[in-house]
């Protein structure tokens, strides 16, 4: 078995071939010789990708509509939060209120057991290979702005004074507007006979009144965030709030009015049917308790919404609100060594071969 599973040869000498594996639930303190496990409850890990717009003003914006006829320019720093998306990813998470134990009998042969790292069981006589979630996103800075001083001229960096600086500048900008008009005219003494070198130029001359503009209308960074965090549905709901979210301040925790909630939705999609208990029921019932325990689980619908935009609608098994069930002990004695592996998310049978 695979190293990152926990895997326990349970084979002891046969001498009584009507011998069974016996599977019991388990009570901390009794159970003294057995291999626990656990059955997963369906929680999810939520990945949240949010962008994050930092403004801020620029060092001439005092004198942006004297000189550019610029409005409403930023005359301060801010921050502005969007909501990318949201994506929901299932996984198994140990059910403490069903753990069994496979027993260690004498006179047993007793199966291969393969089990993940917090315990669940993921399968017998064979092995399977334990999953882990996919590396979380990773954040991304967004370029930031160029430093307008590299494109000034000696003589605004040798100016006085702040509106000095300011005036030179934004008639710096004016020259390179008609060095570029003139260029596209073809009236300019280097104009480049070569269109891929005009484009070259022109280019050049936009980056270098708009690094100069920004002094005046400030500029803008975009970074992309990530958040993450787990979520256990505990019963089928049609408001549970995730967490909220603030064009102001970003992701922040479910109990923090200062944003909106983020309301995730959780309905089962079909019932399994409870059986009719009778007498010839519960004689089968009695001979398979020290059986392998099982989940069998219910398609569920989910959806995450956010200021009436659906975020996740999507469907997927969940064990907690499907039932619990036994494979007869019989497939696994002496004479039957049956293979068997699970779902490691919800704890139902993937595979059974002889």
């Amino acid at each position: 078995m695979k190293k990152n599973l926990l895997s326990i040869i349970l084979c002891l000498a046969v001498y009584n071939l009507s011998a069974q594996t016996e599977v019991e639930p388990f009570v901390p303190g009794s159970t003294l010789e057995g291999v626990c496990y656990y059955l997963p409850r369906t929680a999810f890990r939520v990945t949240v990708i949010a962008e994050k717009t930092t403004t801020r003003p620029g060092d001439f914006y005092k004198y942006a509509d004297r000189y550019l006829r610029l409005q409403n320019v930023p005359t301060e720093e801010s921050v502005e939060w969007h909501l990318k998306s949201i994506t929901l990813e299932p996984y198994g998470k140990p059910d403490k209120e069903k753990a069994f134990s496979i027993k260690l009998k004498s006179k047993t042969v007793a199966p291969l057991v393969g089990l993940s790292r917090d315990g669940l069981l993921l399968s017998i006589n064979c092995d399977a290979d334990e999953k882990f979630l996919p590396d979380l996103p990773k954040p991304e800075k967004g370029q930031a702005p160029e430093n307008p001083r590299s494109y000034m001229t000696q003589e605004i960096l040798a100016a006085g004074s702040t509106a000095k600086m300011a005036e030179l500048c934004a008639q710096e900008i004016y020259d390179i507007r008609d060095s570029k008009n003139s260029l596209v005219r073809g009236e300019a003494d280097n104009t480049p006979k070569d269109g891929a070198q005009l484009k070259l130029m022109l280019d050049q001359l936009d980056k270098q009144a708009s690094v100069l503009e920004s002094l005046f209308s400030g500029t803008k960074q975009t970074d992309t965030e990530v958040f993450s965090f787990f979520y256990d549905p505990q019963q089928e709901t049609n408001r549970d709030i995730l967490f909220r979210f603030s064009g102001k301040l970003g992701v922040l925790d479910a109990d923090n009015l200062a944003g909106e909630p983020v309301i995730a939705s959780v309905k089962a999609m079909e019932a399994i049917p409870t059986a009719v208990p009778n007498e010839e029921t519960a004689k089968k019932r009695a001979k398979m308790e020290h059986g392998v325990y099982y989940n069998i689980p219910v398609r569920t619908k989910i959806k995450v919404t956010y200021g009436g935009q659906e975020f996740v609608s999507m469907e997927t098994p969940m064990a907690q609100f499907g039932i619990v069930e036994i494979l007869s002990n019989t497939l696994f004695d002496k004479k039957t060594t049956t293979q068997v592996t699970f779902f490691q998310e919800t704890g139902g049978t993937k595979d059974i071969m002889e």
